[in-house]
């Protein structure tokens, strides 16, 4: 038998459902030409999405473009106007109790007790999980081991760290091990160090086999973290494929130099168009020639040689791969809002 978007999955006896045991499907979640709107505004304008299980796939979009939407779309939380999907092998408009009964969804801030302990607030939602007193307990302590929280388990929550308190809010989520989980923002407000405790933490539970549709502003956390990234602008996707595989799209290595003084900039200029596949971009109030090149390390020496020759004083020299950013400012105009903040 076959669901709307043609896969395959198995029924149960006179059930007519899919059974997520059953799946011959890649995928924990497929979303075909879902819309979405508010009146006249189309917060989903023909959105596609296909995420490989087993993994992290990233969302990324400026705000506004429809990333929540289409998260509260698939986590059941918001009816879709058309198009189809499918969660965990679930219709999500047909079967919406079966596609929360196997999900997560975390938001962007941590949804946790601050006078309760850890262990605690996990038991608590076990027990709103109807698992009963004892099994509460026992996946409480199985979640603060494997969110490493063991040490802080009976201590208040306002005594937490930011990254303590996203991880704790993880292990809530993941009270009955749920096939696919979505994190809305995860990392919002925390400092590096907590960012990195939750990246730790998002890698041990796609090692455990789960799912993860991770959406972000910060293009750092989706490179690490993602092994595919969707990037939805204006409710529609319009771009899917590996960090890679769009930094590639942007263009492949370049080399930057960085010279001391206005009087070296010609020469930087004309070292650099030598060796380059396009023609140098110069920026004059930084005093950097850039470009994009193939053979990276004989660009870099044929450069580094010419202008030693000519007694360029060079304050940097160097290859850089393109950036998410660079991919971000190509498709969608602008950079994310997050860069645009932190250098205004």
């Amino acid at each position: 038998m076959y669901s709307p978007m043609g896969t395959p999955y198995s029924v149960k006896s006179g059930a007519g459902t899919p059974h997520p045991g059953g799946i011959v499907n890649e995928y924990a979640v497929r979303a075909e030409a879902l819309e979405k709107r508010y009146g006249e505004k189309r917060a989903l304008d023909g959105f596609d999405l296909t995420v490989r299980r087993g993994t992290v796939h990233g969302l990324l979009g400026p705000n506004g473009a429809g990333k929540t939407t289409a998260v509260r779309v698939l986590s059941t939380l918001l009816r879709y106007d058309s198009g189809h999907a499918l969660v965990a092998g679930f219709d999500v408009a047909r079967d919406p109790r079966r596609v929360r009964g196997r999900i997560g969804l975390t938001g962007q801030y941590a949804a946790v007790d601050e006078v309760m302990t850890g262990r605690q607030n996990l038991e608590m939602f076990g027990r709103l999980f109807h698992l009963g007193g004892r099994r509460a307990a026992r996946r409480a302590t199985e979640l603060l081991e494997q969110f490493d929280l063991v040490e802080a388990a009976d201590k208040g929550v306002d005594g937490y760290s930011g990254g303590m308190r996203r991880r704790l809010d993880l292990a809530s989520s993941m009270i009955l091990a749920p096939d696919v989980l979505f994190l809305d923002e995860p990392t919002t407000g925390l400092d590096p160090r907590g960012r990195g405790e939750v990246w730790d933490a998002v890698r041990e539970l796609v090692a455990g086999g789960t799912t993860v549709l991770l959406t972000t502003q910060y293009l750092e956390e989706a490179d690490k973290l993602a092994s595919r990234i969707t990037v939805i602008d204006n409710g529609r996707a319009i771009a899917d494929d590996t960090p890679d595989g769009l930094k590639n799209t942007v263009g492949g290595d370049r080399i930057e130099v960085q010279v001391s003084g206005d009087d070296g900039l010609d020469a930087a200029w004309n070292a650099v168009a030598r060796v380059a596949e396009t023609v140098p971009e110069l920026d004059r109030a930084e005093r950097r020639v850039h470009a994009a090149v193939t053979d990276r390390v004989a660009a870099l020496t044929d450069v580094a040689r010419a202008l030693r020759d000519q007694g360029v004083a060079v304050e940097d020299i160097g290859l850089r791969r393109p950036s998410l950013d660079d991919v971000f400012l190509r498709l969608t105009g602008h950079r994310t809002d997050t860069e645009e903040e932190s250098a205004a």
